[in-house]
């Protein structure tokens, strides 16, 4: 048996052996979204100078900039807000569904203050169950980081026979409130939230949204 012969058997039986597993080398490829920027609209007293933006690639859709804080010092309460509209348009031929939000940040409450994170995911308007809290409430003495992966319930974006234009929102509300009646002549302990960014290799990502994807 000549090489020419031989090596067309192998790729032969290389082929059938991907078809007996249910498996053509098409699909056998993973799905994911190319690397693209996509707009961003921020709304918010607490929103960071500059211009926010998307990044989407392969599975996740990163939102990058700056951090956003609040601080108090006595006897105020300062609450920030920061709102994010992200356009999505999912491609031809995919069929996606987001599953996850991922953020972090540090936060510092001194005795008599408290520091409150509110979050609320939107899609197309509406407000996104989700599979686990994505607020939370830091007490008196808590110095320290903390993270959120917040599963979310939302059915698939179809996008199987033609393009799908939609709108993602993360509405988020940072509270610290500083300690109350503290004498003058006492140092004024200061109460601070935070969202930090993410460690990647594109830049300050604050919040991560995972997608998973399902045949067409």
């Amino acid at each position: 048996m000549n090489m020419k012969v031989l090596s067309g058997l192998i790729s032969s039986l290389a082929l059938l052996s991907l078809n007996i597993v249910g498996l053509s080398p098409a699909q056998a490829e993973p799905q994911g979204f190319t690397f693209q920027k996509v707009p961003v609209t921020l709304l918010g007293n607490g929103c960071p100078d500059g211009t926010a933006e998307g990044i989407l690639n392969g599975d996740t859709l990163s939102i990058t900039f700056s951090e956003f804080e609040a601080k108090a010092t006595p006897p105020k309460v300062v609450s920030k807000s920061c709102n994010l509209r992200i356009g999505l348009n999912v491609p031809s031929g995919l069929n996606v569904q987001p599953i996850n939000v991922k953020y972090l940040g540090f936060a510092d409450v001194p005795t008599g203050g408290s520091a409150n994170l509110n979050v609320r995911i939107l899609f197309q308007g509406q407000i996104v169950a989700t599979n686990n809290n994505p607020n939370a409430t830091f007490s008196p003495g808590f110095s320290d980081v903390w993270s959120k992966d917040v599963g979310i319930t939302l059915g698939t974006i179809n996008a199987c026979k033609k393009p799908v234009s939609s709108i993602f929102g993360i509405n988020t509300n940072l509270t610290a409130r500083s300690p109350k009646n503290i004498p003058p002549n006492q140092p004024q302990l200061e109460t601070q939230i935070r969202i930090d960014t993410i460690d990647t290799t594109i830049g300050p990502v604050l919040f991560q949204i995972k997608f998973a994807f399902n045949p067409c």
